[in-house]
């Protein structure tokens, strides 16, 4: 069975979500500050933690950053903090994905899903972006109608980031250090300009992206 922490605040959000995801087969913690957030984890081990950001102790993003130091589980942040600023800081410091409140039920349990089946799946040896097949072992994409598309080393490690863990929201600052290091985080147009260059490659309408995605103020998500 999956075990999930849920922290939050809001004794009203703590119970409708124990009641709407224990009923769909999941085992629920829950934790109502950073400091109950990180004991419990410390001693269940969950497979997935479900996060607010406005915690009365420690703040939402400081919980990730310890919770990274020693585990690499899944974390949704749930958060009323819709800024561009606190969702970015929470995917740098580690979180997996960022669902603003108010939300829907559904839509969540879409994310959790999507997380786990994420952290369970290898690195895949082939995938598919729209009609394009994409040999990630051999470095070779080939068209609907049979031609190879040539990639730029930069660009296959751009897609091999992402095909890796489709569905993933990608930080800007995330991205830069995958693929061209550290000292490159706060070179953003350098991302910009090879997801143009991809999104040439294999979107049919690149103004309409419906594979390699912009998440307004966030940054990047694959759709296959």
């Amino acid at each position: 069975m999956t075990r999930i922490i849920i922290v939050d605040d809001e004794p009203q959000i703590l119970r409708a979500l124990r009641i709407n995801l224990q009923a769909r087969g999941y085992e629920i913690h829950i934790a109502a500050d950073g400091a109950e957030a990180l004991s419990v984890a410390a001693s269940v081990r969950p497979d997935l933690v479900i996060l607010d950001l406005g915690l009365p102790d420690i703040d939402g993003v400081d919980v990730i950053r310890k919770l990274r130091t020693w585990t690499p589980v899944p974390i949704v942040v749930l958060s009323g903090r819709t800024d561009s600023r606190d969702k970015v800081a929470a995917l740098d410091a580690g979180a997996d994905d960022y669902v603003t409140k108010p939300f829907g039920v559904d839509e969540l349990l879409a994310r959790i899903r999507a997380v786990t089946r994420r952290r369970a799946m290898p690195g895949p040896a082939s995938a598919r972006i729209g009609d394009f097949d994409i040999d990630v072992a051999n470095h070779q994409v080939t068209a609907p109608d049979g031609t190879v598309v040539h990639l730029t080393p930069i660009e296959w490690q751009l897609v091999e980031v992402f095909v890796a863990e489709p569905g993933k929201l990608f930080s800007h600052r995330q991205l830069l250090h995958q693929v061209w290091g550290p000292t490159y985080q706060s070179e953003t147009q350098y991302l910009r300009q090879y997801i143009a260059q991809l999104r040439r490659k294999f979107e049919e309408n690149p103004a309409r992206p419906r594979h390699l995605i912009t998440e307004s103020g966030m940054g990047y998500r694959f759709q296959p």
